[in-house]
């Protein structure tokens, strides 16, 4: 079965699937009562621009049955703001002066972390460059003074990075922290916000990678250790995962 749900699809996700497709690929597939974006042999994969916690559920469900799952994710290495308006005419044109990486993947990875643990699961991190639409909307979206983001479209792909284990999670570090760093030691490496070092943080304490060794003050220390085997079991609902 073929063609379920693309007529609500957003322009970026069809544009990566068209990208991503090879000859013989089922597109749009029913399996076991879930519809998959691409199914190439045995792997099924699925195209998620954000939101992975709304799919976690389908994962391990899939997982569970036996199927070997691959999840595709674009992050913007190079973005380009338009501003259009109720007619689509173009007000302006600029490019962003934030630029994407592969560690950025931590966002939305603090949904699952610990299923990179799965022998059948995996993630592949397209590096794009894409435009991102906005319409000015009064009385919404303050942060942007009103201008929401209406879609966002594929210029080209970069560069890709697949995650197969939790030991590529590793990779995500900086080289040159210290044997034992907190997370603003990790923000300042990376050039990212604190809040992006605490979810990487607890991404790889849940997968395994890293452990909290002691406090320096009021922030939990890290060290790099061997990573163990990890428990698929579902996040008790209060644990926030954010560390000082």
């Amino acid at each position: 079965m073929t063609g379920i749900g693309i007529l609500r699809e957003k322009p970026l996700h069809a544009a990566l699937k068209r990208w991503y497709a090879q000859a013989g690929d089922g597109v749009e597939v029913a399996v076991d009562g879930y519809v998959i974006d691409l199914v190439r042999s045995e792997l099924l994969i699925e195209v998620q621009t954000r939101g992975f916690s709304a799919m976690r559920s389908k994962v391990v469900a899939l997982l569970a049955r036996g199927h070997r799952v691959r999840i595709i994710h674009p992050i913007a290495m190079d973005r380009w703001i338009v501003k259009v308006d109720l007619d689509g005419v173009v007000l302006a044109r600029r490019r962003s002066p934030t630029h994407g990486r592969v560690a950025d993947l931590v966002r939305e990875l603090v949904s699952f972390p610990e299923l990179l643990a799965h022998p059948r699961f995996e993630i592949e991190v397209l590096l794009t460059r894409e435009e991102e639409y906005r319409r000015h909307a009064p009385g919404r979206c303050w942060r942007r003074r009103g201008w929401t983001v209406v879609e966002r479209r594929l210029v080209d792909v970069v560069d890709r990075a697949l995650l197969t284990r939790t030991e590529d999670l590793a990779k995500l570090l900086p080289m040159d922290l210290p044997d034992l760093f907190t997370t603003a030691d990790l923000a300042q490496r990376l050039g990212r916000p604190r809040r992006v070092a605490q979810q990487m943080a607890y991404c790889l304490r849940r997968a395994g990678v890293v452990e909290v060794t002691a406090s320096r003050g009021h922030a939990a220390t890290y060290r790099i250790v061997a990573p163990q085997p990890v428990v698929l079991a579902p996040r008790p609902p209060d644990d926030t995962g954010m560390e000082a």
